[in-house]
């Protein structure tokens, strides 16, 4: 027997015309590539988005049409998110940060027919555009007077245009957002987002027990728009009402806590990288944050010496969480149960270093080397494999499926444990671990040891190779603004706090580390430049 229930899809324009009924006023704010700072409400983006997309057909964009973006965050790629899918077409936000070959792999890969583009990448586009197969049209998202020559302009075209429009009826299931990971060995892989999975990601996003959003919040997402969709914020807070301030390309500590300040932003989101230049702007200029509620902090593991200094300097809760481009990205996230009420601060410390616990709709298992299930005792450490209505099932037009199982899960190359509270706790990445004399060692565990000296800003773990041992680790370290310190009191800071055989071999003092298009630390640039620098020593 069915349900007497009536069938309306889950599409990606609902969000939008929900906001503009019931929170029309309720302000998106982004910083501008031009340089001012834009403002307007949700009725407004609405209006445009229809605009845009009236635009869109009008260039003859059809229904699952690749409309690519290579843009920060702001205003206009925030009604891109609607007018593009609202269509029926995909959204492909590319990552600037990929390198230029790369870019132009995934177009083609793609088969991109529109590229919409920010004036910072005017230069870049006028350079790679020709070596892109299917790409026809070029948009500039600007308006006449900073637009390049040679191109459609973006305000120009959705002037052309009356905000009176339907969206068209669009099956829930069909593709709405393309992403390419960037974190994998040769060409990126594209995950193809749907409108019911990212509404139901969105709708999960929001739970009190998740981000805990609400009319009352305003959000900032420094997670690019590019990045993951921006964690998917862009739809969590219009189907809230939730106030969203979008930060463009600056990211730096000064101009992000300017926008968090002038905002009064009560939810942040973003790497951990971002949070220690936050952190190091208030520490030089004695600045404090007043608004602040909670800090998600994902895409690399936060070591507890920064989860307490970002908390003591931004004023808000930790809330670690873990997720890949693969979940959309939002796969756990580390909220207290109630049985954590009256834990002290070491031990909530302790807790937020886990990656957090499973929600509704993502599915979690750890499995051994043998494929058998392991338990959940916190202890018993395999491959984490997920599955769930926002998990990619496979990747963009690629054959060889090899991180798909036979029986439905998704296997992330994360090594990790649950705990009989749900808890996930990461404990390395598969290509990352580093196996001395047959055992594991945990790289995250060695990277927050040494981040627990006051001195140490960043650092990153590899395995090096040794004659006896196969691998043994290696600490490379970045120190804090104004602070020294002697890599032989660093290692023995960290031998006091992991098992004696875990000790690395060295602790080096860098100047910098190698930091990817999201934000994490290169490991695979790191191991090839350390290589090459043994081979050229073997050699003199």
């Amino acid at each position: 027997m069915l349900a007497l229930m009536m069938d309306r899809p889950l599409t990606l324009p609902s969000i939008l015309e929900h906001a503009a009924a019931y929170h029309g006023d309720r302000e998106v704010v982004s910083r501008s590539v031009e340089g001012p700072i834009h403002r307007y409400g949700y009725r407004d983006a609405l209006a445009r988005s229809k605009q845009m997309a009236k635009a869109l057909l009008a260039l003859g964009v059809q229904r699952g049409d690749r409309v690519a973006t290579l843009a920060w965050s702001t205003h206009r790629h925030f009604e891109l998110y609607f007018a593009v899918t609202g269509i029926g077409a995909v959204l492909h936000t590319i990552n600037p940060r990929l390198h230029d070959d790369q870019i132009v792999w995934v177009a083609d890969h793609a088969e991109d027919s529109v590229l919409l583009f920010d004036i910072t990448f005017s230069d870049q586009v006028a350079q790679l555009a020709p070596r892109m197969k299917t790409v026809k049209t070029l948009v500039a998202m600007t308006d006449a007077a900073h637009a390049p020559p040679g191109v459609l302009v973006y305000e120009d075209l959705l002037a052309a245009q009356t905000p009176e429009f339907e969206w068209p009826d669009i099956d829930e299931r069909s593709a709405s957002g393309l992403c390419y990971t960037s974190g994998t060995t040769g060409n990126p892989k594209g995950v193809l987002y749907g409108h019911r999975s990212t509404v139901l990601h969105a709708l999960a996003l929001a739970l009190p027990d998740a981000f805990d959003l609400s009319a009352r919040d305003a959000v900032m997402p420094c997670a690019q728009m590019y990045h993951a969709n921006a964690w998917c914020t862009p739809y969590a807070a219009p189907l809230v009402g939730a106030k969203l301030v979008l930060p463009g390309r600056a990211l730096d500590g000064p101009s992000v806590c300017e926008l968090i300040a002038g905002e009064e932003v009560s939810f942040l989101l973003g790497v951990p990288t971002i949070w220690v230049g936050v952190a190091d702007h208030l520490d030089q200029t004695g600045g404090k944050l007043t608004s602040v509620r909670t800090i998600a902090v994902g895409g690399s593991a936060p070591t507890a010496a920064l989860v307490a200094r970002i908390e003591d300097r931004l004023g808000g809760q930790v809330r670690q969480i873990w997720g890949m481009t693969e979940t959309s990205p939002l796969g756990v996230i580390n909220t207290p149960l109630p049985a954590h009420a009256g834990e002290d601060r070491a031990a909530t410390l302790q807790r937020k270093l886990k990656q957090g616990r499973g929600l509704w709709g993502v599915d979690l298992r750890i499995v051994g080397e043998d494929g058998g299930l392991l338990p959940r005792d916190g202890k018993s450490s395999g491959a984490l494999q997920v599955r769930g209505p926002w998990v990619a099932s496979a990747y963009f037009k690629q054959d060889g499926q090899q991180a798909f199982t036979a029986d439905g899960w998704f296997d992330t190359g994360d090594i990790a444990t649950l705990d009989g509270e749900g808890y996930l706790r990461l404990t390395d990445r598969a290509k990352d671990v580093i196996k001395s004399g047959g055992e594991w060692i945990s790289t995250l565990d060695l990277e927050e040891a040494v981040c627990s000296h006051p001195a140490v800003a960043m650092a990153a773990a590899v395995g090096v190779p040794h004659p006896k041992w196969d691998e043994r680790p290696l600490l490379l370290v970045t120190l804090r603004p104004g602070q020294s310190a002697d890599p032989e009191v660093l290692k023995a800071h960290v031998a006091e706090r992991v098992a004696k055989w875990w000790t690395p071999d060295e602790v080096r003092i860098v100047d910098a580390l190698p930091i990817g298009p999201t934000g994490k630390v290169l490991k695979r640039e790191l191991r090839e430049t350390l290589a090459a620098q043994t081979a050229a020593v073997s050699r003199t």
